[in-house]
């Protein structure tokens, strides 16, 4: 049975950023997990640091539904202030990962809170990318933290990102997975900037460019006759097929358009999560919300999410993409789309992950059971 905690939660989450998804694939799921957390009447102040030409590169203003403090991404005495004022005030302080700068340090800092009724929570949005670096490092810094939070949470990764953070220490781990926020993504009509055949939403990393250039780039060389669109950060110097359009940083509330004027929309996992599995990134929800058709490279787990084959499409190779995209009508690119919308809406929301988390966090000790969505 699911518990709620006494009363409503003052929470402090250190994370990359709230308001701006520039180089920032975590804004998404940040914004649903938290605004699913307010609408429950938890209050939650999200700190921030100024950091990448994120604030200059906002979509959207402070929310309602969210405290936002924004620190100075060089001066180091900031976050640390702002987390000993959090220790003094909140009920529960989170350090996510990848904020991009002070890492180390918030780790540290955080982890090393002990206040009667604090409870300390690490939340990883790249868990299997965590565990690798930190077991071929003994010597990584992260390491010895681990065993000091009283949570992980994980933004995917399943029952094998669990048992390699209990390896390493963790005295309880749990997958949060993404989810769809149905008052930010959903079906709209058709954008002419952004049609085309496939589009995909992905920016440059080290990590994903070979899967982009085997599940998009390869593709789109085999279909010249086909119409291929991607949006994203850092792809301006990358040479690419004469039938891809680059359209740059495609900002938030852009997404519906893009993902109603597609025939199909293509989703490429990170290296880490693709190898782990049960990773569904925010671009799956947010497709299917707005009953796109969604093409996705095979990863152990998708079938917990979506049905293949009637409610996503999914491709070993890039010649499966080919084929997909060859044979995809606009009769079938809608019975998926719509079928998908029905899965997400009736079982991933961010309204039940956040009921997922509230269990938790009113029992942080309790023993868990299964890592599933």
């Amino acid at each position: 049975m699911n518990r709620r905690p006494s009363r409503p939660l003052d929470i402090a989450f250190f994370g990359s950023s709230l308001v701006s998804a520039y180089w920032n694939g975590a804004a998404t799921y940040y914004r649903g997990v938290i605004r699913a957390l307010a609408a429950r009447g938890h209050r939650v102040t999200f700190h921030e640091p100024d950091a990448y030409d994120r604030q200059k590169h906002r979509d959207i203003d402070d929310p309602p539904w969210a405290r936002v403090v924004v620190y100075s991404g060089t001066d180091a005495a900031e976050p640390r202030r702002l987390v000993e004022q959090a220790a003094r005030t909140a009920d529960v302080v989170v350090k996510a990962s990848g904020v991009g700068v002070f890492d180390e340090l918030l780790e540290a800092e955080v982890a090393a809170l002990d206040r009667p009724g604090l409870t300390t929570v690490f939340w990883d949005v790249d868990a299997p990318a965590t565990l690798e670096r930190v077991r071929a490092s003994p010597k990584d810094p992260f390491r010895a933290q681990i065993p000091r939070y009283d949570l992980v949470f994980t933004y995917g990764g399943g029952d094998p990102v669990v048992r390699g953070y209990e390896a390493l220490g963790a005295r309880r781990c749990a997958p949060i997975y993404n989810a769809l926020d149905p008052e930010t993504h959903f079906e709209v009509a058709p954008d002419p900037r952004f049609d085309c055949d496939l589009a995909l939403l992905a920016n440059r990393l080290p990590d994903r460019e070979r899967r982009v250039e085997e599940f998009f780039l390869r593709p789109a060389a085999a279909l010249p006759e086909r119409r291929f669109l991607l949006g994203g950060s850092g792809w301006q110097d990358r040479a690419l097929p004469p039938n891809v359009r680059y359209v740059g940083h495609v900002y938030t509330a852009d997404h519906n358009a893009l993902n109603a004027s597609a025939r199909a929309v293509l989703n490429v996992a990170r290296d880490s999560m693709a190898s782990v599995g049960f990773s569904p990134a925010t671009r799956v929800f947010e497709a299917a919300g707005a009953a796109a058709c969604l093409i996705t490279d095979a990863w152990e787990g998708i079938e917990l999410f979506l049905e293949p084959g009637a409610e996503v499409l999914v491709a070993r190779s890039g010649d499966e993409v080919a084929e997909l995209v060859r044979a995809l009508t606009p009769g079938r690119a809608r019975a998926i789309g719509q079928a998908a919308k029905r899965r997400v809406l009736a079982e991933h929301t961010y309204a039940e992950r956040a009921r997922q988390v509230e269990a938790l966090l009113a029992r942080p000790e309790a023993p868990l059971t299964a890592a599933a969505p």
